[in-house]
C-alpha cells in the first residue's frame, strides 16, 4: 500500500495497532484520539484515506462524513463502530462511507478493504451528494453485534437504492418483514406507500392491478411466496411482466427453500428468477447465540419504557438462555423476556424463572446437551432422499459414499476453524482428532485457513 491514512480512535490500542500494521504495509499514518484535530487534518489537505471511529470524546465521526465530502470529494473514509444497530451501517452507507467495520474487527480484513480504498482514490470520481436518512426509529429491533448481523447490516445497506427485486430469506421469527421494512423506509422510496400483499389480494381479474395501484410507485412485498399455490405464483409473474412507468420496488419473504420447492416443481422457475435479484439471508438465533444477552436487554428496556418494572437477568439465568434452541427465534425470545418481565418475582430473574417459562415453552432441544445428533441426522436424510429423487429413478454415479463423507467433512472442519480463529491446535482438540490428520484434511480438501485478531 502507498498513502497517508488518518485514524481517529479514542481507543489507544486500537490507535497502536493500526499505525504499526499500516506503516509495516508501506503507508503514512497520522493518528488522534480528537474529531477536531482529524478534520483540521482533512481542511489542511492531509490523507489519502480516513479510518475513524463513530463516537468520540468531542463528537460523532458519521456527521463528520458530509463535511469531509464538501471539503475534499473522493476522500474515502472506512468507518469503524461498536454501535451495534443497522441504523450505523444505513447511516454510514447513507452518508457516503467508503466501507463500515463493526468492532471488533479482523485486522487483516481491515488492511484489505484500506488497500482498496487506496486504490479507489486513485482513480475516483467525487461521489454523489448524500441525501437526508429519515428519523430514526428508536424501537427498530435489529439489534446484533454478531459478524452475522453486521454482515447483514452491510448488505442491506447496499440494495436499499436499488431497483433490483430483493428475496429475504429465513426461518419464522427471523425478522424478515422487519428487514424489508427497513430496505423500504430508509431508501429513496420512503415516502410511498409499502404494500403487504396478502394470497387474497392475489385472487380476481383485478386483484394485481389494485396491488400496483396502492403501491403508486413504492414497495409491494410478498410474503412467504413458499406457501402461494400456482395459480398465486402466476399471476405474480404476470403482475412483474406488466410493469411500466413509476413500477413499484419488488421484495418477498420465504421461510422454506425455494431452491429446492423449484428442483421438486413446487415453485414456478420464472417467477424464482424473477424475485431472487438479490437474496438476503436473515440468520437465526441459534447462529448468532453472543446476540441474545443484548436482545434480552433490549426487550427488558422496552417493557420498563412500557411501565412494567425494571428487570435483570442473573448470570445463571443469562447461560440457560444462551444455551436453548429457540425455534421461534427472535420472537419467541421477545415473547419470553415480555412474560418474565410480567412474572418474575424481584428484579433479578433467576435460573429457575427462566426454567419455568422455557419448560412451558413447544418441545425442542437446546443447543447444548443430547438429541443434535438426531437432528442432524434427520436433516441429512431429508437431503439425500432430494438427492436421489432428482436422478428420477436412475441410481446417482458411483463414488457416492466418499462424495458424501467429503461435503459434510469440510464445512466441519471450516466452521471449525473459524470457531477457533483459524488455530489449528485448538481445532484439532475441538475436533477431537490429531494434529497431523487435520493438517492433511485441510491440504486434501483445499480449506483456505486464516488466522484472526480480534481487537476490542
Amino acid at each position: 500500500m502507498d498513502g497517508t491514512v488518518l485514524v481517529a480512535d479514542d481507543d489507544r490500542t486500537i490507535r497502536t495497532v493500526l499505525t504499526q500494521a499500516l506503516t509495516r504495509a508501506g503507508c503514512k499514518v497520522h493518528a488522534t484520539s480528537s474529531l477536531t484535530t482529524l478534520m483540521r487534518w482533512v481542511d489542511e489537505g492531509k490523507g489519502d484515506l480516513v479510518i475513524s471511529d463513530v463516537m468520540m470524546p468531542d463528537g460523532n465521526g458519521l456527521e463528520m462524513l458530509p463535511r469531509i465530502a464538501q471539503q475534499r470529494p473522493g476522500l474515502p473514509v472506512i468507518v469503524i463502530s461498536a454501535q451495534n444497530t443497522i441504523m450505523t451501517a444505513i447511516q454510514a452507507a447513507e452518508a457516503e462511507a467508503f466501507d463500515y467495520l463493526p468492532k471488533p474487527f479482523d485486522l487483516p480484513d481491515l488492511m484489505k478493504r484500506a488497500a482498496r480504498a487506496l486504490e479507489t482514490r486513485r482513480r475516483a470520481s467525487a461521489p454523489r451528494s448524500p441525501e437526508p436518512l429519515p428519523e430514526a426509529q428508536e424501537d427498530l429491533p435489529l439489534v446484533g453485534r454478531t459478524p452475522q448481523m453486521q454482515a447483514l447490516y452491510r448488505l442491506v445497506a447496499r440494495v436499499m437504492n436499488t431497483e433490483i427485486p430483493v428475496l429475504i430469506t429465513g426461518e419464522s421469527g427471523t425478522g424478515k418483514s422487519l428487514i424489508a421494512r427497513a430496505i423500504h423506509d430508509f431508501s429513496d422510496r420512503r415516502m410511498l406507500p409499502f404494500v403487504t400483499a396478502a394470497t387474497s389480494d392475489l385472487a380476481g381479474m383485478d386483484g394485481p392491478s389494485e396491488i400496483v395501484s396502492r403501491a403508486r410507485g413504492g414497495t409491494i412485498l410478498f410474503d412467504e411466496v413458499a406457501d402461494l399455490d400456482d395459480a398465486a405464483q402466476g399471476r405474480i409473474v404476470r403482475l412483474l411482466d406488466g410493469f411500466g412507468d413509476n413500477a413499484p420496488r419488488v421484495m418477498a419473504t420465504s421461510q422454506g427453500d425455494l431452491t429446492a420447492r423449484m428442483e421438486a416443481g413446487a415453485f414456478r422457475q420464472d417467477l424464482f428468477y424473477r424475485l431472487g435479484g438479490v437474496t438476503v439471508k436473515v440468520p437465526t438465533l441459534r447462529e448468532r447465540v453472543d446476540d441474545i444477552p443484548l436482545l434480552a436487554e433490549h426487550f427488558l428496556a422496552r417493557a420498563e419504557r412500557d411501565g412494567l418494572a425494571p428487570r435483570r437477568f442473573t448470570d445463571d439465568a443469562m447461560e440457560l438462555i444462551r444455551a436453548y434452541s429457540w425455534p421461534g427465534n427472535v420472537r419467541q425470545l421477545e415473547n419470553m423476556v415480555r412474560r418474565l418481565a410480567v412474572t418474575a418475582s424481584e428484579e433479578l430473574v433467576t435460573r429457575d424463572e427462566v426454567a419455568t417459562v422455557l419448560g412451558s415453552q413447544p418441545a425442542v432441544e437446546p443447543l447444548v446437551g443430547g438429541g443434535e445428533g438426531e437432528k442432524l441426522s434427520a436433516s441429512v436424510g431429508k437431503h439425500l432422499r432430494r438427492y436421489f429423487d432428482l436422478h428420477g429413478g436412475a441410481l446417482p454415479p458411483p463414488g457416492l459414499y466418499a462424495r458424501i463423507l467429503r461435503e459434510m467433512e469440510a464445512p466441519l472442519i471450516e466452521i471449525a476453524l473459524d470457531a477457533t480463529g483459524g488455530n489449528q491446535a485448538k481445532c484439532a482438540d475441538l475436533l477431537g482428532i490429531n494434529r497431523n490428520t487435520l493438517r492433511k484434511k485441510i491440504t486434501d480438501l483445499d480449506i483456505r485457513v486464516t488466522r484472526r485478531r480480534k481487537l476490542m
